[in-house]
């Protein structure tokens, strides 16, 4: 009896040195229905529909997981007939800002840089490799482009950007627009944009 437990023994630890050899012998398959399944592969025919495509085509209306949109304007940032918003559709709290500011900090200010100038830390150092400069939207055509096409541009792209409608939630993009009205406003700000009480303290 030993003998046999013994041999049994050694049989399955000289098994444990065989393996990843190769070998001409097909591997040996307890259950062939878990490597053989029964399915019809992508455009493979199928007799049983009466189109003969084992493929079938979604049931008419059917939309997408992420595609449904019941808000038009919040959800695109352009009208029903495809014109871009002029006005954020999110109302302006501190805190929809300093979600904002938390949002361009970490999707928006490696290439636009902290005040939006086109100077963030991915352009310095890319620059000498001939990396484009980011738009800074402190130019007279950002400052007067409509809130839509900040967010239009996080959610499709334009250029060398890419989109960020999957990383950025529609919410944040908003949030982000609001942020970036910030900048645009601290950094082209007049005498008038200060409060009355404070103005003979501004040198």
């Amino acid at each position: 009896m030993k003998h046999i437990v013994l041999a049994m023994v050694m049989a399955t630890a000289l098994s444990g040195c065989f393996r990843e050899m190769p070998s001409e012998n097909s591997p040996i398959h307890l259950n062939q229905n878990m490597d053989d399944q029964e399915k019809f592969e992508p455009y493979e025919a199928n007799s049983f529909f009466h189109d003969g495509s084992a493929m079938r085509q979604p049931v008419e209306g059917t939309i997408a997981r992420g595609d449904l949109i019941t808000d038009v304007v919040f959800e695109t940032g352009k009208t029903s007939n495809g014109q871009l918003v002029g006005k954020n559709p999110v109302r302006v709290t501190s805190e929809i800002m300093a979600r904002g500011q938390e949002r361009y900090n970490i999707y928006c200010r490696p290439c636009h840089g902290a005040v939006g100038d086109g100077q963030g830390i991915v352009y310095q150092r890319g620059k000498t490799q001939g990396f484009v400069q980011p738009t800074s939207f402190h130019s007279d055509m950002q400052r007067n482009n409509p809130d839509g096409h900040f967010f239009d541009v996080m959610t499709n792209g334009i250029r060398n950007m890419s989109a960020y409608r999957y990383q950025v939630t529609t919410d944040d993009r908003w949030a982000i627009v609001h942020y970036i009205r910030a900048l645009q406003r601290s950094q082209n700000a007049t005498m008038q944009d200060v409060p009355a009480s404070i103005r003979n303290k501004v040198n």
